[in-house]
């Protein structure tokens, strides 16, 4: 894992969505209890974690007015992982601020809303799979939030989610289920591998995970777990969760040459038309 920390995630697909699109990554890990800060760095899930976030902010079209990082449901060594995540990562040399709220379980509609429109990224720990993670009361104001979820990604927020009930996920997109199995080794899609083109298998399977999904309508997976027939990490570019955009494929180098060509020749037109 510490190749990761001389490589950054470029959210390459997710910056390809709408303007108005927001991007979410769905884990069955619990990187939050497989990590650590050493070293003057994040470690092992921790950084993975760092790394997610660095990437859903980039694709994130709510950053030019929302730039808070909310962390819901989490408190004690789960709330120590998110905020070593945030810490080590890019977003707060670029203004973006960290919030815990330690119990949801209280939240009404309205102020779980109100919670959601101060987020440019929502972080969802692994529930109780880690200390101080959700409960099973959290986990139920979050099912019955889960429309306000869909619509927080549906406008530009980003989403990060690891293993918990995911009964919120259940109750947006019919049919789709969580079953608990615990293995290590994960692969990337070719989707995983076009949203995470610097990540490799070996990164991503530094720690165990705990749940993979099935049933999943059109959302992508990211990254398979049991030689492709376990879908352990889910995503998209944007869209919303119960609509989400599709993962397109990295450029190639000579697309961006034919890009920067192009906004050359635009930039001349605009600069000529100026001094016209």
């Amino acid at each position: 894992m510490k190749m990761l920390v001389k490589a950054t995630v470029l959210a390459v697909s997710l910056l390809g969505s709408a303007a108005h699109a927001g991007p979410f990554i769905l884990a069955g890990t619990d990187a939050d209890a497989h990590g650590s800060f050493s070293s003057g760095a994040n470690q092992d899930g921790w950084l993975f974690m760092q790394l997610a976030l660095q990437n859903i902010a980039a694709g994130s079209s709510l950053t030019t007015t929302n730039r808070t990082v909310v962390a819901l449901g989490s408190n004690s060594s789960a709330a120590t992982a998110a905020q070593s995540a945030f810490s080590g990562s890019t977003l707060g040399a670029a203004g973006w601020s960290f919030v815990v709220v330690s119990d949801i379980s209280g939240l009404t509609a309205a102020t779980f809303a109100s919670t959601l429109s101060t987020a440019g990224i929502v972080m969802l720990d692994s529930g109780s799979e880690v200390a101080g993670g959700r409960t099973s009361l959290e986990e139920s104001v979050l099912t019955s939030n889960a429309a306000a979820i869909n619509s927080f990604v549906g406008g530009g927020g980003g989403l990060f989610s690891q293993a918990g009930t995911y009964g919120w996920l259940s109750s947006l997109v019919p049919g789709l289920s969580v079953v608990t199995a615990q293995f290590r080794n994960l692969t990337l899609t070719p989707s995983g591998s076009a949203a995470f083109p610097t990540l490799n298998n070996g990164d991503l399977s530094t720690g165990p995970y705990h749940q993979n999904f099935v049933n999943l309508g059109s959302i992508p997976v990211l990254a398979t777990g049991e030689s492709g027939s376990l879908n352990v990490i889910i995503g998209a570019a944007g869209g919303s969760i119960i609509n989400p955009d599709p993962i397109a494929p990295v450029p190639e180098p000579e697309t961006y040459v034919l890009m920067l060509a192009g906004l050359a020749v635009i930039a001349r037109m605009t600069r000529r038309r100026r001094s016209a």
